[in-house]
């Protein structure tokens, strides 16, 4: 099937390179059993390729079921995939088929599947590798028959590089790669989408469709789109309802888009400009990244500090201190290292004054435990919310059932 004739049958708009091969892709592998991961940011429409990929496929009359593996939590998520036997575990009444039985024969596609705990990995790699796996409560080893498509957000190797996800696994999944495009990436496509969406909603409402001037159209094409896809159609709908005129400017526009953060976090650049490919760090390596380099500031404040009282001659005001020499008639004077408080600086004032005499040089220690960090990071976030595991976890940018797990891992009470 060529690329335009997918495009028509699952309502995909756009004519952007980068989204075509993606398509071509898709179209190619779909015709084999192999698995697939798909890479891209959030609402970047990562499951319609899962789903292309298996009505594309020799298995489209079999089951295709989809799990959301970072919404599962680690206490049931084995359960859920390869099933129990009854009274395996409190609540366990009767024994259930998993998703891998279920599906049998079929595709099962496995979104987040960066969340997903170690040892269910383990379990995964088994049933990619051998086709079996074990329910929770037996014994008995089970056959399937199931092409697996995982997607994520994650840059899986920095998942891989900080211990959260199996190497074996990653290229176990990472058999054939399709990399989804953001909308920043195809900022060619932003008005056609925007057209579709806004018919779509005119239908759905009655009313006429919405028209963009044309300064109106250049804002929408800047905007950054950090939500991609989900947030221009959550766009056109709101500016569909809300507009007192179906003729919409810039300065109308602007209401309705989400003040842009410019001044983002530290992030990791692949550096391959060629194709606008960025891969972003996941929200705990920012954090301790952003620590690092405030704490490594601060040091470096410190030294710079003392070095100044041990050697005014060598610092940034030297031209003050000269001045003053100068002024006072002390162009031989030795000055001994001292505590100082700072003061303004003038063309004629010293750089500080004298207090105590210095006692010692205190070293700045550089060291510093990221598990220690995130302990406590977790104990005060509880704290803050009284012991809300949702809320806290929010505060936190995790879910809750990574807060869970982490809190069974630092052994922290609530």
């Amino acid at each position: 099937m060529d690329i335009q004739s997918i495009k028509n049958r699952f309502g995909i708009i756009g004519n952007s390179a980068s989204l075509n091969y993606a398509l071509q892709v898709a179209s190619q592998v779909a015709n084999t059993d192999l698995t697939v991961l798909i890479v891209g940011e959030s609402g970047v429409g990562k499951e319609v390729f899962s789903q292309i990929i298996h009505a594309l496929s020799a298995r489209k009359h079999n089951p295709f079921m989809a799990v959301n593996c970072g919404a599962i939590p680690e206490g049931t998520i084995d359960s859920e995939l390869f099933g129990h036997e009854k009274g395996s575990f409190t609540g366990a009444v009767d024994a259930r088929k998993g998703y891998f039985e279920t599906a049998n024969g079929g595709t099962l596609f496995m979104d987040e599947i960066a969340e997903m705990p170690l040892g269910t990995q383990a379990r995964l790699l088994r049933v990619l590798e051998a086709g079996e796996y074990i329910r929770v409560g037996s014994s008995k080893v089970q056959k399937t028959d199931v092409r697996v498509i995982a997607a994520t957000n994650k840059d899986l190797m920095i998942a891989v590089q900080n211990g959260k996800f199996r190497e074996d696994l990653y290229y176990r999944l990472n058999t054939v790669p399709i990399r989804v495009p953001s909308l920043r990436e195809r900022r060619e496509d932003i008005l056609i989408l925007f057209r579709k969406f806004a018919v779509d909603f005119a239908e759905k409402y009655k009313t006429a469709p919405i028209q963009l001037e044309e300064d109106a159209k250049s804002v929408l094409i800047q905007h950054l789109w950090p939500g991609n896809v989900r947030e221009l159609k959550n766009i056109a709908e709101q500016i569909s309802v809300l507009a007192q005129d179906k003729s919409v400017g810039a300065d109308e526009l602007r209401r309705f888009l989400p003040e842009q953060n410019t001044q983002r976090l530290p992030m990791l650049m692949n550096g391959k400009s060629g194709n606008g490919a960025q891969e972003f760090m996941n929200e705990r390596d920012i954090l301790y990244k952003l620590f690092f380099d405030m704490k490594k500031d601060v040091t470096e404040l410190k030294r710079m500090f003392i070095d100044v009282l041990q050697n005014p001659a060598a610092a940034s005001g030297l031209m003050a201190q000269e001045s003053f020499l100068r002024d006072t008639h002390a162009e031989n004077a030795v000055l001994e290292p001292i505590s100082v408080k700072p003061i303004a600086q003038g063309p004629n004032q010293p750089l500080y004054f004298p207090d105590d005499h210095i006692q010692e040089h205190v070293e700045v220690d550089d060291s510093l435990n990221i598990m220690d960090m995130e302990k406590e990071l977790i104990e005060k976030a509880l704290k803050k919310h009284k012991g809300k595991r949702k809320d806290a976890a929010s505060d936190l940018g995790i879910s809750e059932r990574t807060l869970y797990r982490k809190l069974k891992e630092y052994n922290i009470e609530e």
